[in-house]
């Protein structure tokens, strides 16, 4: 079993691909067929099967196969993971930013004092 530190390496590794990116993108609206996948893309269908397969692997997509007929769907679990971790990325910038806004002002309201004083 992966830990969360490996997921999030291979989905972001995943989504470092504008293709892979385009095919999440595209599966955001709902499952798809690998041929309905490939239509826009400008690449041999094994290529398309690469790019599908690698995001398997990393836990951003679903197939299933029915007949003959291969259909994909995003797993949002492993989004939501990384989702999760840019969040709190977010939050910690948001809080450094705010404390350096209160520092700035801090030195702001210093520099008046000594300015009224003098």
């Amino acid at each position: 079993m992966l830990n969360q530190h490996d997921s999030l390496d291979l989905a972001f590794s995943a989504l470092a691909d504008r293709t892979r990116r385009s095919i999440v993108e595209r599966l955001s609206r709902g499952e798809a067929s690998v041929s309905e996948l490939a239509r826009p893309l400008a690449m041999s269908l094994p290529a398309v099967m690469q790019h599908l397969s690698l995001l398997e692997s990393s836990g951003l997509v679903r197939s299933e196969k029915i007949g003959r007929v291969r259909t994909c769907s995003l797993d949002t679990a492993a989004l939501g993971q990384a989702e999760q971790w840019i969040q709190q990325r977010r939050v910690e910038w948001d809080h450094r930013l705010d404390r350096l806004g209160d520092y700035l002002e801090t030195l702001m309201n210093k520099g008046e004092d000594h300015g009224t004083k003098g």
